[in-house]
């Protein structure tokens, strides 16, 4: 076979390639070059709307992040409150404090830093004339509103 038979068939084997790559039903070299670029100009569409989608859920993912993390933990009379977030939040421990007022818990023990970030440590207990007991997951739900009560209202701001 000479050097010219072998290109043809090289390039035979490649338009081929190409052709079942591209699910092409062409049938001659421009009609499945026209096929691939085709199929490669709407492959370049799906990976810019996959680009934007990627962008738009970190960016969703972001706004979800920003909000403080709380946790909530039941003691034996009371309640260990941690509420953190990475970035300074002003107005918000005022915010929190007065989710305890209204769901009637005492703070007995508390260590805040919101230099930087914003960290809540806080130990509340329930006062002594309440008749209904609340419930760990009633304290985070409370806490939780707050926090977005407050980030809503920053945001106005």
């Amino acid at each position: 076979m000479s050097s010219r038979e072998r290109k043809k068939a090289a390039l035979y084997e490649k338009l081929q390639l190409l052709r079942s790559v591209t699910n092409s039903s062409a049938l001659n070299k421009t009609s499945i070059i026209v096929d691939a670029t085709k199929y490669i100009e709407d492959l370049k569409q799906k990976v810019d709307r996959l680009n934007r989608d990627i962008a738009t859920s970190q960016f969703s993912a972001e706004d979800q992040n920003s909000l403080p993390a709380v946790k909530v933990e039941t003691l034996e009379r009371g309640f260990l409150i941690n509420v953190f977030s990475e970035r300074n939040c002003p107005g918000l421990l005022v915010s929190i404090l007065e989710t305890f007022e209204e769901l009637g818990l005492t703070v007995l023990d508390a260590r805040v830093s919101c230099s930087d970030s914003f960290h809540l440590e806080a130990v509340g207990g329930e006062n002594e004339g309440q008749h209904d007991s609340i419930d760990a997951q009633v304290v985070k739900q409370a806490v939780l509103q707050a926090i977005k009560s407050w980030s809503e209202s920053s945001e106005q701001d």
